[in-house]
C-alpha cells in the first residue's frame, strides 16, 4: 500500500526549517506486516527533542528515514503469529521495543532491550527488516516507528493497547513524555514523599517530570529554565519556586531556596551544562537523574571525590525506566482521575504538512509539546 510520510534525508540542516524544507512530505511504499508485526492508522504523533536531535544531527541515525517516534493510532491489520493484538485495537506507540527474551527484558528492564537497541540504530523493525522504500530503495524507520505518517508498520512489541475510550491526541503523548518524564522520578529516583526535587529543562519530559514529582508528593519542586514563559507555565503545573538558568546566580539561587541542594535532580535538557547544574544543586547524599540525550561526542566532567564523600548518584534513566505494558495503562489511569493532568503540556497542534514548522517552533521553545493530528 502507499503511506505518506514525512521523510528525513539531510541532517544538519539550517533553520529556519521553513525554508530549509529537512523534512519532505511524500509517497512511500509500505509493505504488509512481517510475523509479528501490525499495521497502524496513525492518528496523532508528537514532535519532540529526540526527532530534531536527529535532524540537527546531535542524534546520528542512518538516512533518509521516515522521522517520528510518539504516537497513537488504531490497528488494521496483524501479521502472522500477532496475537495480543486485532483489528481495531487503539495503541500507543513505544520507541523501544523489548523482545521480551534478552537478559535484560528477562530481568524487568525492557527499555535496555539489546536486540531492541541494535534494531533501533540500524533503522529496522524488531525482526531486522524494513517495510518502508522508495523507487526500489529501502527507506529507515526511527526508533521502529516512524509515525509523522498516514500509516506504519511496527512490531507487535513496540505497542500498547489503551482503551478505545480514550482520546488518541493525548494518548500520543504518553508513548515518550510521559513514559520518560514521570517514569525518571517515580521509576529511576523512586522519589519519596517529602522529598525535594529540581526539574532542569522544561520540555515535553521535563515537565511531564514536574507532574510525576508533584504526583510523588515531594514538598518542593523548583523549576529550572532559560525560558521565562516556560517557568510561568511551569509554576500553574504545580512547580513551588522557579529559576531561570541564565541567571548567573541560578545555582546559589537554587542552594538558597533549598536550603542547599535538593534531595533529587533532574536534568530533561539534552546539555551538558545543564547536566552539571543539576549535579552541582544536588544535595550530599542526594540523586541526580539524567534523561537528556545530548552529542554522543559530548563529555562531562565531574569533582569524581563528590560522589564518594558526599555519597552522592548519578544515574541515567532511558524511557524512564518503564515496563511500558505495565506503566503506561497505569498512568491513563491517573490521568483520568485528575491525578497526572499531562493535557495541560498538549500546546499545539499541526497538520503533516507543517512538521517543518513545527520544528521550527519546538527549537526556538515556544510551546510545550506540538502534536500532528492526522
Amino acid at each position: 500500500m502507499k503511506a505518506t510520510a514525512a521523510i528525513l534525508e539531510t541532517m544538519g540542516l539550517p533553520r529556519p526549517y521553513t525554508e530549509s524544507m529537512p523534512l519532505v512530505i511524500g509517497e512511500l511504499e509500505l509493505a504488509p506486516p512481517g510475523p509479528g508485526e501490525v499495521l497502524v492508522r496513525i492518528a496523532a504523533a508528537g514532535l519532540c527533542h529526540s526527532d530534531l536531535s536527529v535532524i540537527d544531527g546531535n542524534r546520528p541515525r542512518p538516512l533518509p528515514m521516515a522521522l517520528g517516534h510518539e504516537a497513537a493510532g488504531v490497528i488494521e491489520e496483524v501479521g502472522v503469529g500477532v496475537s495480543r493484538f486485532a483489528v481495531g485495537d487503539h495503541v500507543v506507540m513505544v520507541f523501544v521495543p523489548s523482545c521480551g527474551s534478552c537478559g535484560f527484558c528477562a530481568r524487568g528492564r525492557p527499555a535496555l532491550c539489546e536486540p531492541g537497541a541494535s534494531a533501533n540504530g540500524a533503522g529496522t523493525l524488531l525482526g531486522g527488516g524494513r517495510r518502508l522504500s522508495r523507487a526500489g530503495s529501502d527507506i529507515n524507520h526511527h526508533l521502529g516507528v516512524s509515525a509523522f505518517a498516514s500509516h506504519a508498520v511496527v512490531s507487535e512489541h513496540s505497542l500498547v493497547k489503551i482503551p478505545t475510550s480514550f482520546d488518541l491526541t493525548k494518548a500520543a503523548l504518553f508513548g515518550c513524555a510521559v513514559l520518560t518524564g514521570v517514569g525518571a522520578v517515580v521509576n529511576t529516583a523512586s522519589l519519596p514523599p517529602g522529598a525535594s526535587a529540581a526539574v532542569v529543562g522544561l520540555g515535553g519530559v521535563g515537565l511531564s517530570a514536574l507532574l510525576g514529582a508533584q504526583l510523588a508528593g515531594a514538598r518542593q519542586i523548583i523549576a529550572v529554565d532559560l525560558s521565562d514563559e516556560k517557568l510561568a507555565f511551569a509554576r500553574e503545573l504545580g512547580a513551588t519556586h522557579t529559576v531561570n538558568a541564565g541567571d548567573a546566580s541560578a545555582e546559589e539561587q537554587i542552594r538558597d531556596l533549598s536550603g542547599g541542594g535538593v534531595e533529587y535532580a533532574f536534568e530533561m535538557a539534552g546539555s551538558v551544562p545543564a547536566l552539571e547544574l543539576a549535579y552541582r544543586i544536588t544535595a550530599r547524599g542526594g540523586t541526580t537523574v539524567t534523561s537528556g540525550l545530548p552529542h554522543p561526542e559530548r563529555q562531562l566532567s565531574i569533582q569524581a571525590v563528590s560522589l564518594v564523600a558526599e555519597e552522592r548518584t548519578l544515574k541515567g534513566s532511558y524511557i524512564g525506566a518503564s515496563v511500558p505494558s505495565i506503566d503506561l495503562p497505569r498512568y491513563l489511569a491517573l490521568y483520568e482521575q485528575g491525578k497526572l493532568p499531562v493535557d495541560k503540556l498538549l500546546t499545539h497542534t499541526l497538520i503533516l504538512d507543517d512538521v517543518n514548522g513545527g520544528f521550527d517552533r519546538l527549537a526556538s521553545g515556544e510551546g510545550i509539546r506540538h502534536v500532528i493530528v492526522m
